[in-house]
């Protein structure tokens, strides 16, 4: 059984930080240690505490070095042959540590397919109010135009920070869609076609952003420069996914997600 490390960046995001260690709680593989790094946010101590049964390692930056540079603190700390990553404000279903661990079996990255869910907040409670599957095909030709991939949850052999190094701040929001690349390059990458993965979406955008600004358009031309993209279209993302191009993608997946709010201890308090 593989020792797996989960690093999480947060910011002041208590009650979405304690459904998802609710949601960890709940994870059948139990050979795992959590690295949660505070980005010179307020304490998380006392949230922590309501879980003794986790293995937390808690990191605590003096001042806030943004979430690329967080990820690469927590991976840098992280003690596990095998690093998952995830989110502060995404959630896991139950089986979904113990499915990507048996799927590194034969790749070296895995990654899950997705639900997207909309939600509304009572008592500091996050109601789902909307969802829908986020599966596409992971053809890289493809992903060099569009990334279909989600960080949260997904889970690599530690050994290839060795090789192709850490996150990349210089890309900032596309850290991710650069890691994809630079790791599909040199290794195996599979997608596991199965949405046991909660990826958060307020209607204020506050996970994903509804249109393009000044800098992330620099930070997306950084990207292509860097990997030699060519012109990456600038739409907003709910557009991009209407694209044709995009949407023949769209690929079947097992849905497993009830739909049922994950309570946490916090908000039993």
């Amino acid at each position: 059984m593989q020792f797996v490390s989960i690093v999480i960046p947060t910011f002041n995001r208590p009650y979405p930080l304690a459904e998802l260690l609710e949601s960890l709680s709940r994870q059948t593989y139990a050979k795992m240690d959590i690295i949660i790094v505070n980005d010179g946010g307020d304490r998380v101590d006392d949230i922590v505490a309501l879980y003794p049964e986790l293995d937390v390692q808690l990191i605590h930056c003096a001042e806030n070095v943004g979430h690329v540079e967080a990820r690469n603190i927590g991976v840098k700390a992280a003690k596990g042959d095998v690093i998952m990553l995830c989110d502060d404000d995404d959630l896991l279903l139950p089986c979904h540590v113990e499915r990507m661990v048996l799927e590194l079996a034969d790749a070296d990255f895995v990654y899950s397919d997705v639900e997207i869910f909309h939600y509304r907040v009572e008592n500091n409670q996050r109601i789902p109010t909307k969802r829908f599957l986020f599966a596409y095909d992971d053809d890289r030709e493809a992903m060099r135009q569009f990334s279909t991939y989600v960080p949260s949850g997904s889970v690599y052999r530690r050994e290839i920070h060795e090789k192709i190094g850490y996150f990349d701040p210089y890309v900032n929001n596309y850290w991710d869609w650069d890691f994809f690349l630079r790791v599909s390059a040199s290794f195996r990458v599979k997608r596991v076609a199965v949405a046991s993965v909660l990826y958060a979406f307020s209607n204020e955008g506050d996970h994903l952003s509804r249109q393009m600004n000044d800098k992330r358009k620099m930070y997306l031309d950084r990207l292509s420069e860097k990997h030699g993209l060519g012109n990456l279209p600038t739409k907003n993302f709910w557009l991009l996914l209407e694209d044709p191009e995009v949407a023949k993608r769209k690929a079947p997946s097992k849905v497993i997600w009830d739909g049922t709010p994950i309570v946490s201890r916090l908000h039993r308090l």
